[in-house]
């Protein structure tokens, strides 16, 4: 019988330009004995985004024995420019018995329609250097956990650990019984455990976990003693602490690091995570938000923010909610994965950024932008992102007297970078710095892993950039770009720009970021894929050394190549080539600079070119040349600028719903406090193609109940209807949500300082527009009834009246009129406040009384929208509307 096995495959994406993808990735394994058949790589187990640039992801794969590894299929369904990837290489990983099998199959090659050979699947041959046998990788820890005597008597809760070394980290260890029925984590005990690892290296923390079960009251945990089995090595950790979200600090996570005398035990630190949510409708969000904090010294894991420092509902439109992460200190950050559970188009967010500091007494903060959508169906297509960091700012501007704003300064420029040998030349590179006013340009010769510049910077304005470019001699070993740490002498002004780049030998690299200013916005950098169209023509294509320069409102993006250096690139006649190039936001563009050389003096026809703007929302620039790029000589460039000629933007709703909607909507209704008697409330729903039947409110305390609204079109608002007497007070709303069971759809509305029926609770009808990301919601609308009562005798009235007005975008439901006296040939004003209804076309009066002297003669109603002078509907009557006269109506439709 052949066992069933685990094949763990490493998937190394490139770390060419533009060598991630988002499309769908499938394998095939192939031994011996037969293949695994074709499986798609569905989530990566340490990546919350899978194949990206110069990533390793790692998938399992569960297959019977496939003996030797021989081959691997490899493919993806992307299809169009710039879906291509990059691949260069699979390793593949299993234990069969005592042995463990490490297989490597090379590919350095493009799986791109429109890049090598144009195909998008390749079969890959193991390369028998690599084939390994690898024995006793795994390392074998006995584990004893302490739990303290106040602590409640244990629950059923998954209770997880993880252990970080200098070589990785393990998986998420499940602390369970190895005997059955066996109860572990009992007051004062002392509870063993034995886990397998991999060869972690110096272990320097753990993180605990508990999980968040219903009724669960917490873990006292004392202290944690790991002890390596084959080597004795044992490790001490110090917890004395709870993890409970009903204590003070309300965390089911913890971490702890190592306690060793010979050294220094490392800082446990609470990062302040602040997320920062955009000016947009729709922006906010209800979901759950999640983030991982990764530095140099590893990473948090996933932690839930679920108690802002910040007043008010969490994730609202252009609010800053910040929250404790509690960890073991990551030294410098570089990226954060952050992300929610909300399905569904309209379930997101719309993130700018994220800052973290080291501590809520930290005058200096991370700065992670991103200035996108995090929604199925808007931005990225997806509701969870990497952002690398862009470096580190003040928090606060300094406060200087006025008179030393404007002194005179130095900026004092520290770069640090990888080390140079001493027989390696040292590296030229230019560091240019963008200002409002001007731009300057300062070489720099590298000669070591620290290196400090001081300048001026004089008549630049208020720098907003900085650009690096090179190297300009030949580098025999690539060098790493750390970091550029700024101050000035003068204005007390600080950043620290995290470039975290590498200048390869025969690259011309140029890279920028923003400029990091505390309390300014930072510009965001932005990835401009670049579609260059060789016309159809005989002799169009062309092989020679290229380059590229966009210019924008704001600057330009620099010389960028699309050769490397001592190589060539060929332009084939009717074909698109894409590169991806990323800098700091141009503003609007206007013209693309192209510099062509050509050893052959070939003459290139370029036909457009197309920028795509990978922000949202997303644009699209046509830069029409139709033209030669003529030969001239074969020392020389020929530079040509091609202006602007359209620009489109597709910025709203552009992927289809996979199912369709059956009109069934869960909502969410709050009320803050819930009123002890509540009030009979129902709910209608409108819609573009018309309204829902009134439907009871069941619940006003958050918990779901079901509407079925019909095949109405896109809801636009939601009214509350009060049936019953009015009430003494308003209820206040502090949420209202609705979510297509089908579709996913979620729906949101603004009800700050929103009161159900009034503050008064005077009203009998509150409306609420539908909030759709990035599109205005109807606004609402304070309509001004005047009530003409006509001229004949007895024509008053002292019945309640009742009055719905219809306009093309619905109605605004039954209202009673305030007044209660409608005197003969008076006129009475009163005001409804309405979700706008468009143009006005009818209106239903009515009123309920019978019998002698409750008829009504009704003259005329004229309506006008508050603050404005024109617009005036008159709906005219000159009827009774008496139980006793003429037809005996007491309800008229008036157009």
């Amino acid at each position: 019988l052949l066992l069933v096995l685990v094949y763990e495959v490493h998937v190394y994406t490139g770390a060419k330009p533009g060598a991630e993808t988002d499309s769908n990735v499938y394998i095939n394994l192939i031994g011996t004995r037969g293949d695994a058949g074709r499986r798609k790589l569905h989530r990566s187990k340490n990546n919350n985004i899978k194949f990206r640039q110069g990533q390793m992801d790692i998938f399992c794969i569960k297959a019977v024995s496939l003996g030797d590894l021989e081959k691997v299929l490899i493919s993806h369904d992307g299809a169009g420019p710039g879906n291509g990837w990059f691949l260069d290489k699979i390793v593949i990983k299993h234990k069969e018995g005592k042995e463990a099998q490490e297989v490597v199959f090379p590919c350095n090659r493009w799986l791109d329609e429109y890049q090598d050979d144009g195909e998008t699947e390749r079969e890959l041959t193991a390369n028998s250097k690599y084939f390994l046998f690898l024995f006793f990788l795994a390392q074998q820890w006995r584990v004893q956990v302490k739990t303290d005597g106040d602590s409640p008597e244990p629950q059923q809760c998954k209770r997880t650990l993880v252990i970080y070394g200098s070589k990785g980290k393990s998986d998420e260890l499940l602390l369970s019984p190895q005997n059955p029925g066996y109860l572990c984590f009992l007051p004062r005990a002392t509870d063993e455990f034995i886990v397998e690892t991999g060869d972690l290296g110096d272990v320097y923390k753990i993180r605990v976990c508990c999980d968040d079960v219903p009724g669960f009251e917490g873990w006292h945990l004392k202290s944690f003693h790991l002890e390596e089995i084959h080597t004795k090595r044992e490790l001490n950790f110090d917890c004395n602490c709870w993890l409970s979200l009903n204590r003070e600090d309300k965390e089911l996570v913890k971490e702890f690091p190592v306690v060793n005398e010979d050294q220094k035990t490392l800082p446990v630190y609470k990062y302040v995570v602040s997320v920062h949510i955009g000016d947009r409708w729709g922006a906010e969000t209800f979901a759950n938000v999640y983030i991982t904090l990764y530095g140099k010294r590893g990473d948090t894991g996933v932690r839930k923010l679920h108690t802002s420092l910040a007043k008010g509902r969490k994730f609202q439109r252009n609010k800053v909610d910040s929250f404790l992460v509690e960890a073991v200190s990551l030294s410098h950050l570089q990226k954060v994965v952050i992300g929610h559970d909300g399905e569904g188009y309209g379930a997101g967010m719309y993130l700018r950024m994220v800052t973290v500091k080291q501590s809520q007494d930290s005058d200096k903060e991370w700065v992670f932008p991103l200035w996108n959508w995090l929604d199925t169906h808007l931005g990225l297509y997806d509701t969870v992102c990497e952002i690398t960091t862009v470096g580190r700012r003040l928090t606060s501007s300094p406060k200087l007297p006025e008179i030393n704003r404007k002194s005179s300064g130095l900026w004092i420029m520290d770069i640090t970078g990888s080390d140079l040998s001493d027989e390696e030349d040292p590296i030229c590179l230019s560091f240019i710095f963008y200002g409002n006013l001007s731009h300057k340009k300062l070489p720099l010769l590298v000669t070591g892993k620290a290196i400090q510049i001081k300048d001026e910077l004089a008549d630049i304005g208020s720098i907003y950039k900085v650009q690096v470019t090179g190297p300009r001699s030949e580098l025999k070993q690539p060098w790493h770009l750390d970091l550029l740490h700024m101050k000035h002498t003068g204005t007390k002004e600080e950043m620290y720009l995290a470039f975290d780049c590498w200048f390869n030998p025969n690259e011309d690299k140029c890279v920028e970021l923003p400029a990091l200013y505390a309390d300014q916005e930072p510009l965001p950098v932005v990835e401009y894929a670049i579609h260059l169209h060789t016309g159809d023509l005989k002799k169009a294509d062309a092989t020679g050394e290229a380059y590229l320069c966009i210019q924008g409102q704001r600057s330009d993006s620099g010389k960028r190549w699309l050769n490397s250096r001592n190589s060539l690139i060929t332009f084939v006649r009717g074909q698109v080539d894409v590169f991806k190039i990323k800098a700091v936001y141009l503003g609007k563009l206007n013209q693309v600079l192209v510099g062509f050389k050509s050893l052959k003096k070939d003459e290139w026809f370029l036909e457009k070119i197309v920028i795509q703007e990978v922000l949202y929302p997303f644009s699209a620039h046509v830069f029409i040349h139709n033209d030669w790029i003529n030969k001239r000589s074969r020392t020389d460039f020929v530079e040509v600028a091609i202006p602007l000629k359209e620009t489109s933007v597709t910025s709203l709703l552009t992927k289809d719903f996979d199912t369709k909607s059956r009109g069934r909507w869960q909502t969410w209704v709050h009320c803050i406090p819930v009123p002890k008697d509540v009030p009979h409330i129902k709910v209608v729903v409108f819609g573009r193609k018309g309204k829902s039947p009134a439907q009871e409110v069941q619940h006003l305390n958050d918990k779901p109940f079901l509407l079925t609204v019909g095949d109405i079109g896109d809801i636009t608002k939601v009214s509350f209807v009060l049936f019953g007497p009015c009430l003494g007070r308003g209820i206040k709303l502090h949420k209202l949500q609705l979510k297509d069971l089908d579709t996913k759809q979620e729906l949101g509305f603004h009800t700050e300082a929103q009161y159900l029926f009034g503050e008064d609770g005077s009203e009998t009808v509150t409306e609420l527009a539908a909030v759709r990301p990035d599109k205005p919601p109807l606004k609402e609308v304070l309509y001004l009834i005047s009530v003409h009562t006509g001229t004949l005798p007895a024509s008053g009235t002292d019945a309640d009246v009742f009055i719905t007005v219809f306009g093309e975008q619905g109605d605004s439901c039954k209202r009673r009129l305030r007044h209660t006296h409608f005197e003969k040939g008076q006129v009475c004003i009163s005001e409804i406040r309405a979700v706008d209804l468009g143009e006005l076309s009818k209106v239903l009066v009515e009123h309920h009384n019978v019998g002698y002297g409750a008829g009504w003669y009704l003259d005329q109603i004229v309506i006008h929208e508050s603050g404005k002078t024109d617009g005036q509907y008159t709906f005219l009557c000159q009827q009774w509307l008496d139980s006793g006269v003429g037809d005996a109506q007491t309800e008229r439709m008036l157009k």
